[in-house]
This record gives structure tokens, C-alpha cells and sequence, in this order.
């Protein structure tokens, strides 16, 4: 059975984006840990933890995701950013401990002028700082577009950021389909290829999810811009066959295309439809 959800939010507690994932036919689904744009995390309710754990054994559900904020930035200049970052995904993990082996994943960040190496060991000195032997959780970094100053718009840098920590053990790869066709790899035309290059470069070991988005912009455009299903530069047919492949097929798929969750059961849909 395919292994899909949408993103779900985590204001109406975690019980109830359980319940919320079984009316659009999802068995996973994403959540932000906190506020996307930062901030601190809500209270936790043991009770209301439970009862979604209670939901995905019964319902034999994939392993769930949560992002990081969009604003943890451990890659930062700025002293206090990368402290936020270093909070942020401290607390985060210790949190992620009462939903055990699920995922976790964040941005890599953006270097803001400082370059790309010292971008890699910044990002590599928080995951050193946070990680801790033992952990029930797969810390997974997210393939990037390339705009601006990010790290992780290619497979080399996020292998390089691996490379530099310590625990590795308890690090993993999110691909997003957007992203890493914005960044220049045409999983259109050479999906083979792009996954023959990751499994190069990271190892086809690592990657633990995908983010199923179309974009709507061209290969290479390095502009992440995400679009339905089949509405964009991706295509419908290039991402069936990404949720066909052999060595993709298994794995978690999470929608983050610009619809409500209503819309998103549709896509669940149709990509149901589409699952051989």
C-alpha cells in the first residue's frame, strides 16, 4: 500500500491530526513542531500523544515527520540565530522521544555570505551539539533548491554535512521532488540516473522520505516554488513513476503542495490511483 499523508497542523493536537489523517485516507502525515516561523512549542499533553500512538499502530501507519521551523538557521551568522537553532532542535528531539521512531527533519540552512564550507560546519557543529547516543528519533535533512545561500542544493553537500558529524547513525535524507528538480536534477527525463547519483554520492541507505510536490517553475531554476500534482514543470506521469520505483515505492510520501487538506485528499486520491 502506498505510504502517503499531507501536512497537518499541529494546533488541533496530535490525536486529532491522527483522526484527520484517516478522513483523507492518509496512513502518515507531516507536522511543524512549532510555529513555522519560530517560537516556542505548545505544552505537552501526554494524554494526547498517546492517543495518537494509539491511531497509527492501529491503523498500521508509516512513520510520521516533523519539520523544523522554517526559521532554525544553524548555517547563521548572527550568533543569536544559530543559538535559536540549537534550542529549537535540542528541545525538538527531546520532545520527539514520547513519538518514537518517527522522523525529524529541517532545512539545512543558508550560509548568508559566508560560504558553503562554512555553511557545512556550522550545520555539522549543531547536529554534533544535539544528537545523542540512543535516540528513537532519524534526524533527516532536506534536499534544498539552491536559492539564495542555502546548503544542501546538491548531493555533495548534504553528504559533506553527514560526513562531519559524529553520530551519523541517527542521520537520514528527505528528497523533495520540487526541490531537487529546481535544483538542477532532472528526475523527469533521468530519474535512474538521479537515484544512481544519489546513492553515489549519500547512499540509497539514507533516504528515509520524499516530499511529493510538483513545482512550478523549470529544471535548474533554483527557485522552490511548490505546485499540485500534475500542474506543473514536474508532470503527473514523472511522479508516478517516482512513487513507483523500485527503490522509491517503500518510503513515506508527504504532500506540501498549496492546497487545503480537502484538496489534499483528492491528490491522495489520485495518487492512489496511480500506485502499482
Amino acid at each position: 500500500m502506498l505510504k502517503i499523508g499531507s501536512h497537518l497542523s499541529v494546533a488541533k493536537g496530535f490525536t486529532a491530526m491522527g483522526k484527520q489523517a484517516l478522513k483523507m485516507d492518509a496512513n502518515t502525515f507531516q507536522f511543524f513542531t512549532r510555529n513555522p516561523r519560530g517560537g516556542k512549542a505548545k505544552d505537552i499533553d501526554i494524554k494526547d500523544i498517546e492517543g495518537l500512538i494509539k491511531i497509527t499502530k492501529d491503523n498500521n501507519f508509516a512513520p510520521l515527520l516533523a519539520h523544523a521551523p522554517y526559521t532554525l538557521n544553524p548555517a547563521a551568522e548572527k550568533e543569536e540565530t544559530r543559538r535559536f537553532a540549537f534550542e529549537a532542535m535540542s528541545d525538538d528531539l527531546k520532545r520527539m522521544e514520547l513519538l518514537p521512531d518517527n522522523y525529524y527533519n529541517f532545512h539545512p540552512g543558508s550560509h548568508v555570505g559566508q560560504g558553503t564550507e562554512k555553511g557545512i560546519e556550522l550545520i555539522s557543529e549543531l547536529l554534533n551539539s544535539v544528537l545523542f547516543e540512543g535516540m528513537k528519533t532519524t534526524v533527516l535533512l532536506e534536499t534544498m533548491a539552491g536559492k539564495g545561500t542555502e546548503v544542501g542544493r546538491s548531493f555533495e553537500e548534504i553528504a559533506e554535512i553527514i560526513s562531519k558529524t559524529d553520530l551519523d547513525k541517527y542521520l537520514g535524507v528527505t528528497l523533495d521532488t520540487c526541490h531537487v528538480f529546481d535544483a538542477g536534477y532532472d528526475i523527469v527525463n533521468s530519474l535512474d540516473k538521479v537515484l544512481e547519483e544519489f546513492d553515489r554520492i549519500i547512499g540509497i541507505k539514507r533516504l528515509k522520505a520524499i516530499h511529493l510536490n510538483d513545482s512550478m517553475n523549470t529544471l535548474g531554476c533554483h527557485k522552490d516554488r511548490h505546485q499540485c500534482i500534475g500542474k506543473g514543470g514536474i508532470g503527473l506521469e514523472a511522479l508516478a513513476a517516482v512513487i513507483n520505483h523500485p527503490l522509491l515505492r517503500e518510503l513515506p510520501f508527504y504532500l506540501e503542495t498549496p492546497l487545503d487538506e480537502g484538496g489534499h485528499a483528492q491528490e491522495i486520491k489520485l495518487l492512489r490511483s496511480l500506485y502499482k
